[in-house]
Order: C-alpha cells, then sequence, then structure tokens
C-alpha cells in the first residue's frame, strides 16, 4: 500500500488488496454499485450504533482519559 493512500478505515499497514489493472469500466462500476447497496445496508441496520462508535473514537479525550497516561509528560 502506497504511503500516500488514505484509506476511511484509516489503516496504513498490511497487505495490499489489488484491483485487476484489467477491469472494464462496467466491471468497476459494478463492483463499486455492490459495495455501495452493502454499506447502504449497514448503515440502515447499524446506523444508531455506528454513529454512536463514529462519534466516540473521533471526539476528543476527556480528563479522565488524559489522567490515565501513563508516563506523565
Amino acid at each position: 500500500m502506497s504511503r500516500r493512500t488514505h484509506l476511511p478505515s484509516g489503516l496504513s499497514r498490511g497487505l495490499d488488496f489489488l484491483i485487476d489493472a484489467d477491469w472494464s469500466p462496467q466491471q468497476a462500476f459494478a463492483v463499486f454499485e455492490l459495495l455501495s447497496d452493502l454499506r447502504a445496508r449497514i448503515w440502515m441496520r447499524y446506523g444508531v450504533e455506528l454513529h454512536e462508535l463514529i462519534r466516540a473514537q473521533r471526539s476528543p479525550p476527556t480528563d479522565v482519559d488524559i489522567d490515565d497516561i501513563k508516563g506523565r509528560f
């Protein structure tokens, strides 16, 4: 995976997922639609839970979280 690649998951290491360079635009669009539909179905089922999880992961640390850091500055 290129160092410039930014994935929504935030992953920067791991196995590369290769996409066949010989796909036609129609094949690429079919996969894109499949993934879009899958994302929509997951959001319909888990939307509230996902929203809460995303908010918790992206919110700034609380004072309690900061106090738990070992090796104070």
